[in-house]
């Protein structure tokens, strides 16, 4: 794919999400959906907060495609390794719990992202976790209300487990991720290196 097409898929995407985070802002406020909101607003479920992520990613991945037309690549490294990070350790892993995952194997697809060290991803990957786990221990608090009816039905021991055992999904997800990306960037690199020395040989 072009960078001209790149760029048009990134602003349709962002365009989607942009429109799906403002439907369901609205939604919120008509009072016979209310309730549904209540005790943390929208932003308490996973789901939501995926839209808004990705709204972001997809806002730097455009932004990143603008001024790398502008200005070039060397200018603009900042840029490129903040949508990176964004992509590798919050966008991908998370986006695996719905609908929005197809979008982001099409990320993949269209260009390298570049990982940062494992140990550092997975951290920032273990503190964005901690961070939702905390908000949905902090609002049961607040409220004696859970975000998702069936918590009710866990013990302590249980919360613990599935909270844990979700941690493990997403880094098995971050994992796959990681492979993808190398695999899919790998061989074409090596493959455009064969080509490179074959026409040097012509």
């Amino acid at each position: 794919m072009t960078r001209m097409s790149t760029c048009v898929y990134h602003l349709f995407v962002l365009s989607w999400y942009i429109f799906l985070n403002f439907y369901i802002s609205q939604e919120g406020q008509d009072p016979r959906k209310s309730q549904i909101f209540l005790n943390g607003g929208q932003w308490k479920y996973l789901t939501f907060l995926n839209l808004l992520l990705q709204a972001i990613f997809f806002g730097v991945a455009c932004l990143e495609d603008v001024l790398k037309r502008t200005k070039g690549k060397k200018d603009i490294k900042f840029v490129t390794a903040f949508r990176d990070l964004l992509f590798t350790t919050l966008a991908f892993p998370i986006s695996t719990h719905t609908f929005i995952l197809p979008f982001s194997l099409v990320e993949v697809v269209l260009r390298p992202h570049c990982y940062p060290l494992r140990k550092r991803g997975l951290t920032l990957l273990a503190a964005a976790s901690l961070a939702y786990v905390s908000r949905v221990l902090w609002i049961y608090s607040e409220t004696g209300t859970w975000v998702y009816p069936v918590f009710a039905k866990l013990s302590p021991v249980g919360l613990a487990a599935f909270f844990s055992l979700s941690y493990v999904f997403t880094i098995g997800i971050y994992l796959f991720g990681e492979k993808l990306n190398r695999w899919k960037w790998e061989i074409r690199i090596s493959n455009h290196r064969k080509l490179s020395r074959k026409k040097k040989k012509c």
